[in-house]
This record gives structure tokens, sequence and C-alpha cells, in this order.
């Protein structure tokens, strides 16, 4: 669900430029007041655990389609939401810039409807009500699909919004709708079922780590370093050998445009695209998950040298940036501390 620039106005990438970086330092700010040192780490892994999953496309039965799992829940539950936030941030801030997965003006867009309904609206307003009362295995498996399939469903409907208030491509609201929702809605479920697997694991291997509802107790003694380890070597191998199986269906957004234009791609003459175009061919590296230049492996396997590469740097870029985030925030609350 990556909007390319051909979809928004400046105006509306301006607009949703602004609201995501606003919801940014919200979230910085409401981090540095109460930062769990531990989680810096795992923010990172995690980081590098979305952004390998988000490479495997799996297809939709009978629609010609595909999807892939957003990830917002999953770093919310396993992050709280404003380190979840900024995790989703970095992971699509690294998307766009390196593998040109997304527009670079649309990136606003793209961080708020990946971003902000999952770690502000489905998580706070889903997902922790069913769980209040304690956590199981039954109520982080009702919670995760809903949450995941809500969260989805609004992001998907921003998508439609946003295209439709940037008024420069041709697609009918109505028709765009009653595409975007249902197969999003159909990919919403898979990666709840995803999203309940994974939390599930987690709560098993240390239930504390899960962000506490009840209680604001914490371990002092709490290790997440054998669940980093274990997510950290999940990541690698999505990333480097799992993403080789991805539907080469096109996801829930571009079979939707297709569907009405006949084409999964629009094109746009406005300058500031082609400019941000340009641009972004010139520093993508790894454009759409692979290599410039082509490297054929003889073997028995779908072997890609380019998508193993991009899911080991991409994962490895991530984990770098997320986890400077939670350093920089650190620094800047033990520098208050100081002070006061």
């Amino acid at each position: 669900m990556h909007m390319a620039d051909a979809l928004i106005s400046p105006v509306v990438g301006g607009i949703m430029w602004a609201t995501s970086a606003g919801a940014a330092s919200y979230s910085i700010k409401k981090i540095k007041l109460d930062l769990d040192e531990k989680k810096i780490p795992l923010m990172g892994v995690m980081g590098a655990f979305v952004f390998a999953a988000q490479m495997i496309n799996f297809t939709i039965p009978g629609t010609g389609s595909s999807g892939h799992i957003g990830g917002g829940i999953l770093l919310a539950i396993l992050l709280g939401p404003y380190a979840g936030f900024l995790t989703m941030a970095s992971v699509l801030a690294i998307q766009a810039l390196f593998f040109a997965d997304g527009g670079l003006l649309a990136l606003g867009s793209n961080i708020f409807n990946l971003g902000f309904y999952t770690c502000f609206i489905a998580y706070p307003l889903i997902y922790k009500s069913i769980i209040k009362k304690g956590i199981t295995k039954k109520r982080i498996f009702v919670g995760s699909l809903l949450a995941s399939v809500i969260g989805l469903q609004l992001g998907s409907f921003s998508v439609v919004l946003q295209t439709f208030f940037s008024g420069i491509t041709e697609l009918p609201l109505l028709s765009f709708l009653l595409l975007m929702q249902p197969i999003h809605l159909a990919i919403g479920l898979i990666e709840g079922l995803i999203t309940a697997a994974v939390v599930t694991f987690v709560w098993s291997a240390r239930p504390e780590i899960l962000e506490p509802i009840n209680s604001k107790i914490r371990s002092k003694n709490m290790s997440y370093k054998k669940l980093i380890a274990v997510l950290l070597c999940s990541a690698v191998l999505i990333g480097s050998m799992l993403s080789w199986y991805a539907s080469s269906n096109p996801d829930g957004l571009e079979w939707a445009i297709e569907n009405i234009t006949g084409n999964a791609e629009l094109e746009s003459s406005e300058n500031l695209h082609t400019t941000l175009e340009s641009f972004q061919e010139k520093i993508s590296f790894l454009p759409d998950y692979s290599l410039k230049t082509k490297v054929e492996v003889e073997s028995n396997t779908p072997v890609d040298v380019g998508t193993s590469v991009s899911g080991l740097i991409g994962g490895l870029l991530t984990l770098f940036l997320a986890i400077s985030i939670g350093l920089v925030i650190k620094l800047f609350k033990n520098k208050r501390l100081k002070e006061n």
C-alpha cells in the first residue's frame, strides 16, 4: 500500500508530510518522558524484521492480487505506539530513499496511512481494549486480527481520500473505494494472523516485553538478548531467502489502479514529480529490491541475488536508523535530567 508520487498533488503531499512530522515529534516528546532504554535495540531489530516481512507479498486467491503486512500493529504491540510509529517511519523512509518503494512526495502519506492509524487508533482503541482484562492467547489472536483489519481499512480509505483530494488522476472515487476496501480486508485478515503468531511467540518467550496494560512495573533484570537474537535471525532469513518466493502479482493498491486504468503504474508530467523521481533514481541503489545489473545464478531454486542483497542491506539500514533515533532520544533525555 505504498503510494507513488503520481497519486499525490504537491499540496496534499506537503500537508501529509507536515502531519506525519507532527506525529513523529509528538512521539519523540512522549518517549522522552518514559523511555525504556532496553527497547532501543528492539526498535532496530523490529524495524529490520518488518522491512524483511514487507518484502514477501502473499497471493490473495481468486483476485490476481497480492499483499504484504504493514507491520504497524505488530510494532505498536511490542514497542508501544510511539516507538512503534517512529520505527515504522524508519522502515518507510529507508524503502523510499534506497529502494524506490513509495514516492518521496508521498512518504508523509505512507507514514500516516501505515503508521498513524495502526499505532494511534487501532492499537489503543481495538487491541488494548480487548486485552485490558489480561493477556491470553485468545485475546492476542482476536485483538491482533481486529486491530490489523481496522488499521488497514482506515489506511486504504485514507489512500483513496488523499488521491481524490489531490485531483491529479482520473481514478473515480467510488470505483477506487469499492476496489481498495475489499482487497485490503483480505490482506488485513492475513496480516492479523501473522501478527497474532509473532506476538504469541514473543509473549510465550518473554511475557514482560509486551507493554504493561494494568501495571507500570518493569523488571530491572529483564533481558531481551535471546528474543532479539531470534528476531534478528528471522529477519535475515526472511530478507535473504524467503523473499525469493514473494508473489509477483500486483499488490492491493496497484491491483485496484490496474482494474480501473488498465495500468498498475500511473505517470505524471508535473515538474515536482519529475524532479523527485529523477532524484530518487539517483539515490536508490537497489530499485525495486533488485540489482541494477542482473546476476544470473544457475540453481534449482529461485535464487535472486538482488533480492537477498536488498533484504540484508535494507534490514541493516533500518536497524541502524531506528536504533539511532532511540539513542538520540536517550541522549536528550539524559541531558535534560542532568539539567534538572
